[in-house]
């Protein structure tokens, strides 16, 4: 298992986690049940994790790292057709990205040769058989929540009939959907899952790790328990939708039986894959569930293939990648499953409170820089035009250890044209005619003139420094009003700046009550691109480095585009929530 100290939560991380989860877990340590906890992150390479997925790593990882053992990576690549090669190598950088490594890294078609041998058992002991239904009249035959289900009329077949027609189904001989395999469980059981589901299906499509060696696949719920009983999984964690499978689950385990028949998995040992059977226990826990945001991996590809965004690590996506591309930080992420916690009701959290736990992790380990958006002229008039001044700025206000930065400074700046108001509203308290205002770190200016187009719009403004509010100097504790930020024209470096927001204007995006699709629901003002001018501190940042732009928000150098002379930066969240405002107004 991965100790990089990055890994470590942003909050306190010396506070034992307590829920449900670990304190099963603690009871088997305790009782003896289990001697050492093992368990497996098992996500279907079909697309790119997303930000629910962080919850499952976190927790599956956090909890072999808390009690002493592992957990393994495994890509359940049961549906060929679905999955590439490129989705698996996006997953496994994703987890390392988290801050978490996987003990070994395995595939659910690592064990094909096995399920198949589990299959043939099972139809030996006279509780598996081929089925000719089709699926609409499996449909059919199941019943309904308040309805037994029916017998198929196939159901009785002997074991040697069953047997031929798997083996020929391997074999290729039959048309897809033509034949299944079918555990003979009870079609009358209040548990649907339990009506006699599928094993195996028929799927002449060439597999991405396997080629064409097998025209049949194991389904889900019968791959994913024996997998987990093959890597000796002891707490196999997984979301609140497969409670209702947790019956069939040990249905399969059971049935099959690995521990007490090492011949089913004699493939694995040859091929040297260190497999030691055991009991898997299931359990259940909610979902991440976050307003304005979907989850669903049909729909972040539509989002993709309809245009809607740039790609699957466009930064308005909640795709790790595009929260990693965003500038989303892995120790917030991981502090905010801390915060929400582990339970078995589902809910959705406010996505403000991801954004505050971002926002937490930020102001601790951002270095702040000097940038400026909506540039305005601003010129020192009592400054020689030639003067050059570098001034020595904290490069983090509250912690000492990230040092300082040499900031120049000349008499033409630029400030956010927000920073100066003809007609100034109630309250404002930043630079007016005639006012005065405090130049971050060099002294106090007072607004002379205003220079105007013919048009009448403002483009520049003359002001003077007093030059006994310098740093240093008794006049520097002089009370105004209002301090702004600025940038040395001179020296400033042009970016491009993005400013991204929720990609959803609404809290319940999926909800079409509104007689709306789900897309109509994107927010316009998501992505905006503007130029701004930076300090040069900020223009030589490294891809994914993260600083606070003073009084503006967090910013990251994008990991794709940003590069020397050229910088691109991305807004990752502002100072303070201002969707709260929104909702309020």
């Amino acid at each position: 298992m991965s100790t990089d100290s990055a890994a470590k939560p942003a909050a306190d991380a010396t506070a034992e986690p307590r829920d449900f989860v670990r304190q099963i877990v603690r009871d088997d340590l305790a009782s003896g049940r289990q001697a050492a906890i093992r368990t497996r992150f098992p996500p279907e390479p079909n697309g790119y994790l997303h930000i629910g997925h962080a919850k499952a790593i976190c927790l599956s990882f956090g909890i072999a790292r808390e009690f002493g053992g592992w957990c393994n990576l495994r890509l359940d690549d049961t549906n060929p057709g679905k999955e590439n090669p490129e989705f698996v190598e996006g997953i496994k950088e994703d987890v390392r990205w988290l801050g978490y490594d996987w003990h070994e890294l395995r595939h659910a078609s690592d064990y094909f040769e096995v399920f198949y041998h589990a299959a043939i058992k099972l139809i030996e002991d006279g509780v598996a058989y081929v089925d000719d239904l089709d699926a609409e009249q499996v449909r059919a035959y199941r019943g309904t929540l308040t309805e037994p289900g029916r017998n198929s009329p196939f159901r009785d077949r002997s074991v040697a009939e069953n047997l031929d027609l798997f083996r020929r189904m391997r074999a290729g001989e039959f048309d897809d959907g033509s034949k299944t395999l079918r555990a003979k469980i009870d079609m009358a059981a209040g548990n649907i899952n339990l009506r006699d589901p599928a094993l195996y299906r028929i799927r002449k499509v060439t597999h991405q790790n396997t080629g064409d060696a097998w025209p049949i696949y194991p389904m889900y719920d019968f791959a994913h328990a024996l997998s987990d009983a093959l890597e000796g999984i002891t707490h196999s964690l997984c979301t609140l939708e497969f409670e209702d499978h947790r019956p069939l689950y040990d249905w399969c385990v059971d049935k099959v039986d690995l521990a007490h028949h090492p011949e089913l998995w004699q493939s694995l040992v040859d091929a040297g894959l260190p497999t030691t059977p055991a009991k898997p226990r299931q359990i259940e826990f909610s979902r991440l569930n976050l307003s304005y945001c979907i989850t669903s991996k049909r729909k972040l590809a539509q989002l993709v293939n309809e245009g809607h965004v740039d790609g699957w690590d466009d930064p308005r996506m909640n795709t790790l990648r595009g929260l990693r591309r965003r500038g989303f930080t892995p120790a917030g992420l991981r502090l905010l499953i801390e915060r929400i916690g582990i339970s078995k009701q589902n809910s959705v959290i406010d996505y403000a409170v991801l954004e505050g736990c971002i926002r937490e992790d930020l102001d601790a380990t951002s270095p702040r820089r000097m940038a400026v958006l909506d540039p305005l002229k601003l010129v020192v008039t009592n400054l020689p035009d030639d003067h050059d001044e570098t001034l020595v700025f904290a490069s983090h206000p509250k912690d000492e250890s990230f040092g300082t930065r040499d900031v120049p400074f000349s008499p033409q700046l630029w400030i956010e044209r927000e920073d100066f108001a003809e007609v100034p509203p109630k309250g404002f308290k930043r630079l007016i005619p005639g006012g005065e205002v405090r130049l971050r770190g060099v002294g106090i200016v007072k607004c002379e003139d205003v220079i105007k187009d013919a048009d009448g719009h403002v483009t520049e403004l003359h002001v003077t420094l007093d030059p006994e509010s310098r740093h240093g100097l008794p006049g520097a504790d002089r009370k105004v009003k209002g301090t702004i930020h600025w940038v040395s024209a001179k020296q400033a470096v042009e970016a491009e700046v993005r400013l991204y927001d929720r990609l959803f204007s609404v809290p319940a995006p999926d909800d079409e009550s509104d007689g709306q699709p789900w897309t109509a629901h994107i927010n316009p003002e998501a992505k905006r691109i503007t130029r701004g001018w930076l300090e040069p501190a900020a223009a030589s940042a490294a891809p994914e480095q993260r600083f606070q732009f003073e009084r503006i928000g967090y910013f990251v150098a994008d990991r794709v585009d940003h590069r020397p002379g050229a910088p691109v930066f991305n807004r990752i969240v502002t100072l303070r929530d201002t969707w709260a405002k929104q909702a309020g107004a």
